[in-house]
């Protein structure tokens, strides 16, 4: 017998948890990948997202009445005449358990959730070098625009078929009348059927899912130091890799990584020292900072071609040769097309305030740029 007159109990208490959770990490770790320095949370609610996801697929086997894939209605047949009956009969009964509809919505989710999940892991290990799979950046960094689009329409369609969903309950709330937006908080349905029975074994697996979130949320934020996220890149010491560019260029100026430029680039800064952003360096200067010996000079360009853009698989330096289109020896970073790009959406009162004063002065926005790191989190944004 039924708990409700005239309701049914679809929905145990866990399965509107991991509902909400689907839903609810879904659109924050959209809202959050639209800032760069929310990559970290992005990724953190993102990996929870996905091990919702996976609690879900299990749902579909093991779990309670209404909730498993063997009650799902797929027949397109059925699925034309739940659209043709929601038009013509206002007041026409709901299911208790998922109407086709809801069936394939439910299986879209899934599917898109979860390829939106994977490459969102592989992207951030091959494009930003970081967490478990860091170590694919050196072998597939060409994907990574790939990865990229996938991951990025992906979630997009999701974001469309998820506003339809929203779309279909309010109709049935307001229009059918049938408290379908109360489903998914109380639990209850206003239809005849069985009551679901939650069961203790399918509980306690929620709660071990849930836990088992919670511990991966709290250590993802991190955004650093833990193994989900970690950077496979060390910070550059260029007392220890190059004594001469650190002292050489680092007493008139901040060190610039030398994976921002190709070779060529750094190839025009060198034919062109003697006009150094016009500054004159020379072996024989007066100016004992504008002094540079020739051997001294063949060191650090040695050093900076070794490392340069051509020669590292980390995103800026992939994006900027990508960017080159032939237009090589740029001596700023500032003219070349990928640096235009990703710096678009800039106001142009920024690159002139008090705190930046120039596009060239990278070190203003990225905290540990002089230390060769480009973390998103260490973006600063000034108004």
């Amino acid at each position: 017998m039924n708990k409700r007159k005239n309701q049914v109990f679809v929905w145990p208490i866990y399965t509107r948890v991991i509902h909400w959770l689907i839903a609810s990490t879904f659109t924050l770790s959209f809202i959050f990948s639209l800032k760069k320095n929310l990559l970290n949370l992005h990724v953190a609610v993102g990996i929870i997202f996905g091990l919702m996801l996976v609690y879900r697929i299990i749902w579909g086997f093991v779990g309670p009445r209404y909730a498993t894939f063997n009650t799902f209605e797929l027949s397109l047949a059925k699925l034309k005449f739940y659209f043709i009956e929601k038009v013509q009969n206002r007041w026409r009964e709901i299911p208790a358990g998922h109407n086709p509809a809801s069936s394939w919505f439910t299986l879209i989710v899934l599917s898109l959730g979860s390829i939106i999940s994977i490459t969102g892991l592989l992207l951030y290990g091959i494009q930003e070098g970081k967490g478990y799979l860091g170590f694919l950046n050196c072998h597939y960094y060409m994907y990574m625009d790939i990865l990229f689009d996938i991951h990025m329409y992906l979630s997009y369609t999701l974001l469309v078929w998820v506003i339809i969903h929203i779309s279909g309950v309010l109709v049935e709330q307001f229009y059918h009348k049938t408290g379908m937006l109360f489903a998914m908080i109380t639990g209850y349905k206003k239809t005849k059927g069985i009551d679901s029975k939650p069961g203790k074994y399918k509980s306690s697996l929620t709660y071990v899912f849930l836990l088992i979130s919670a511990m991966v949320f709290y250590v993802s934020i991190d955004g650093r130091n833990n193994p989900f996220v970690v950077s496979i890149y060390d910070q550059i010491n260029y007392e220890q890799e190059n004594p001469a560019y650190a002292h050489k260029c680092g007493t008139c100026h901040k060190l610039y990584p030398p994976f921002m430029l190709p070779a060529s680039s750094w190839e025009r800064i060198q034919d062109d020292i003697s006009n150094h952003f016009g500054e004159e360096i020379s072996p024989d200067h007066k100016k004992e900072d504008n002094r540079i010996s020739l051997n001294e000079q063949r060191t650090i360009f040695a050093y900076l071609k070794e490392n340069s853009a051509d020669h590292s698989t980390r995103k800026i330096s992939v994006r900027v040769m990508k960017s080159l289109d032939g237009a090589r020896g740029r001596k700023s970073i500032t003219k070349i097309q990928y640096w235009k790009d990703a710096h678009a959406n800039v106001p142009p009162h920024i690159f002139r305030s008090k705190e930046v004063k120039r596009k060239a002065n990278c070190f203003a926005c990225h905290k540990n740029f002089d230390k060769g790191m480009l973390e998103n989190i260490d973006i600063i944004y000034y108004k």
